[in-house]
């Protein structure tokens, strides 16, 4: 499968890396947006997934990650990430014009992918939200509280039970290996209340994905925002699993979950 990644798009704030995995007939599109410190080209194991099922997979790397432009993981205002997708999602349609538009979103990328959703709630036909950031996610207060933000990066024992996946994380250069900066925290704080704030999704078909035993973004603090969303709900809680559902022992059973619903909310 072809992969192709290049800063193809002018962003709010600079050079957005595109990563695409095409399909050669696609029945939809799917756009990704990938979590905090990390980088779309991680993507590729689901964007196989999704065009094995016919979809045409766009992923921008976010401002300040992976292949864009920007201060490292310096996020100011989460509307220009927003925003971003949304430009991503119109070289997507230019390029297939009048397929259904599926958005997914893991963590960071949960709390753009909702937003996206309340902003241009007549585009998507799907929202998939894996361990989102939304809700009361209790993280930015605690370290906004501190005088100093500590130096203390994402353990990559804490995104799986796999170890290879840990393994990984820690080696890719295109990952963020240092402290979070504080006028991110303070962009999500102030991106937590503008969903909360932003209304539910009417009709829209929504798949929530989550561990259980996920510590970066607890299940519990997520549910509220989840359920606020509304939409049409779809809800899968894996039992002992760790921040990444599609890389967890039980990767299977997510894909599973994700390619069920698909099927059960695209036309054919």
């Amino acid at each position: 499968m072809r992969h192709a990644s290049r800063p193809v798009l002018d962003g709010t704030r600079g050079a957005v890396a595109v990563h695409e995995w095409p399909h050669p007939a696609p029945r939809f599109l799917a756009l990704l947006a990938h979590g905090y410190g990390e980088h779309a080209g991680r993507y590729g194991a689901l964007a196989a997934v999704l065009t094995g099922q016919g979809a045409a997979v766009y992923a921008p790397d976010h401002l300040g990650h992976g292949g864009s432009a920007g201060e490292r993981v310096l996020i100011e205002d989460f509307e220009d990430l927003v925003t971003d997708l949304h430009a991503v999602a119109d070289l997507a349609r230019a390029a297939h014009p009048g397929l259904p538009l599926v958005l997914f979103g893991h963590s960071m990328g949960g709390l753009v992918a909702a937003r996206y959703a309340q902003r241009y709630g007549s585009e998507p036909a799907a929202l998939v939200l894996s361990a989102p950031v939304i809700g009361a996610w209790a993280l930015p207060g605690r370290l906004l509280a501190l005088p100093e933000i500590p130096d203390t990066p994402v353990s990559p024992a804490a995104l799986s039970r796999d170890p290879a996946v840990g393994a990984s994380y820690a080696a890719d250069p295109l990952v963020w290996h240092g402290p979070m900066k504080r006028p991110t925290l303070e962009a999500f704080a102030r991106a937590l209340e503008t969903v909360a704030a932003g209304g539910a999704v009417g009709a829209l078909p929504v798949l929530w994905l989550h561990g259980d035993a996920d510590r970066l973004v607890p299940m519990a603090g997520s549910r509220p925002g989840v359920e606020r969303l509304g939409g049409r709900l779809t809800e899968r809680i894996f039992p002992g699993a760790r921040h990444e559902v599609f890389q967890e022992l039980e990767r299977a059973r997510a894909v599973a979950e994700l390619t069920g619903f698909l099927e059960a909310v695209l036309p054919r």
